[in-house]
C-alpha cells in the first residue's frame, strides 16, 4: 500500500509517499481501508523529531482516520466487512490502510459524509475527555477555548453550547473569532490586540472562566491561572508556546483551582476505549442530529501531505485540514 514515511525529520519536504506491507490486524483489531486522514499539530511535532510514536505504533503519521473495515481480526464482533467507520488511532493514519484496536472505531454519523468523517475522532475525544470527562463542564459555567477556530476549538464550542454553558475564545483575527461567533462563541478575543484574562473577567462580571482548555502551555500558564474562577479547572492540552513556565501557588491556592495536564495518544487502549465508548453515547446523537457538526477547511490528497502540513503551519485555517487516498 501507498502512506507517508518520514526517512529524516525536517520540515514538511520530509513526508514521502512510499509503498509500504499493509498492515494485518491481529486479535482485538479491524483493517480499515483508509478514505480520508486528519491533519493535526501533534503529526507535525512526529514530522520534527519531537513526538515519537508509543512503542509497538507505526511510524506513518496519523491519529484519525475515517474509511470502510476491509477485514476482521480474531475475536472482532459487532462489525462487518465494509462497514464505514472511523477511528481514533496512536498513528498509522496517513496511509491507505491501517490497523485499528475494535474499542476505538466508531460508525460515521449519520449526515456525516465518509470523509469529513476523518475530522471527528481524535478532536471530538480529546474535547470530550478533557472538558466534560476530567474539568467536568456544567451548564451555566464558563469555558475559555484558546485557539478557538482550531479543530479542537470549533469542536469545544459546540459541545459547550450544547451542554448549556458559555463560551470565550481567543482567535489572531477578526475572520477566525466570526467563525467562532458563528459556532456558538459569546466572548470574542483577539489574542493580537486584546487580554484575555481582561476580557473574560469583565465579559463575566468578575467571574472569571470555570474551565480553561489551553493549548500554549507554558506561554499562557499564569494568565491562565489568573482568568480563573474560584473551583476554576485549567487543563492544558498542548504546549505551543513552550513547556516550562511559573506557577504561584498562592493564586491556585486562594482559588481552590486546579490545573491538569493531559494527552490522549499515549493512553492505554482500555481507557481510550472507555473514552470513545463515552463519545459515542453522548456526542454522536448531536451530530446524527446536526446540532454539532465537523467544520473543515480543506482536503488535500495523501500524495500532497506536504501542503497540508504548510497549511495548518500557516494557522490561517478554521477547523480541520484532511488528507484523502
Amino acid at each position: 500500500m501507498k502512506a507517508i514515511t518520514l526517512p529524516s525529520f525536517g520540515g514538511p519536504e520530509a513526508l514521502v509517499l512510499a509503498e509500504v506491507d499493509t498492515p494485518q490486524p491481529r486479535a482485538g483489531e479491524v483493517l480499515v481501508s483508509v478514505a480520508a486522514a486528519g491533519v493535526n499539530r501533534a503529526d507535525l511535532l512526529q514530522r520534527q523529531g519531537f513526538y515519537a510514536p508509543p512503542p509497538g505504533e507505526s511510524d506513518v503519521p496519523g491519529l484519525e482516520v475515517s474509511g470502510t473495515v476491509a477485514a476482521l481480526g480474531e475475536g472482532v464482533e459487532g462489525w462487518a466487512v465494509g462497514d464505514e467507520v472511523c477511528a481514533l488511532l496512536a498513528g498509522g493514519g496517513y496511509a491507505e490502510a491501517v490497523r485499528v484496536p475494535v474499542g476505538q472505531l466508531l460508525p460515521v454519523p449519520e449526515g456525516v459524509s465518509l470523509v469529513d468523517a476523518a475530522a471527528l475522532p481524535e478532536v471530538v475525544c480529546t474535547v470530550w475527555s478533557n472538558v466534560f470527562l476530567t474539568a467536568n463542564l456544567q451548564p451555566g459555567e464558563t469555558l475559555l477555548v484558546h485557539g478557538g477556530s482550531s479543530g479542537i476549538g470549533t469542536m469545544a464550542i459546540q459541545l459547550a453550547r450544547e451542554v448549556g454553558a458559555r463560551v470565550a475564545v481567543t482567535a489572531g483575527s477578526a475572520e477566525k473569532l466570526e467563525a467562532c461567533r458563528a459556532l456558538g462563541a459569546e466572548v470574542l478575543v483577539n489574542y493580537r490586540e486584546e487580554d484575555f484574562v481582561e476580557r473574560v473577567r469583565e465579559a463575566t462580571d468578575g467571574h472569571g472562566a470555570d474551565v480553561v482548555l489551553d493549548n500554549m502551555g507554558a506561554a499562557y500558564l499564569g494568565r491562565n491561572v489568573d482568568v480563573l474562577a474560584t473551583a476554576g479547572r485549567l487543563v492544558v492540552i498542548g504546549m505551543q508556546g513552550g513547556t516550562r513556565g511559573e506557577l504561584d501557588l498562592s493564586v491556585l491556592l486562594r482559588k481552590r483551582a486546579a490545573v491538569i495536564a493531559t494527552s490522549l495518544r499515549a493512553r492505554p487502549a482500555a481507557e481510550k476505549a472507555t473514552i470513545v465508548a463515552a463519545v459515542r453515547e453522548h456526542v454522536w446523537p448531536l451530530l446524527a442530529a446536526g446540532r454539532v457538526w465537523p467544520v473543515v477547511q480543506s482536503r488535500h490528497p495523501l500524495a500532497e501531505a506536504a501542503a497540508a502540513h504548510r497549511e495548518l503551519e500557516e494557522s490561517a485555517h478554521v477547523g480541520k485540514v484532511l488528507l484523502t487516498t
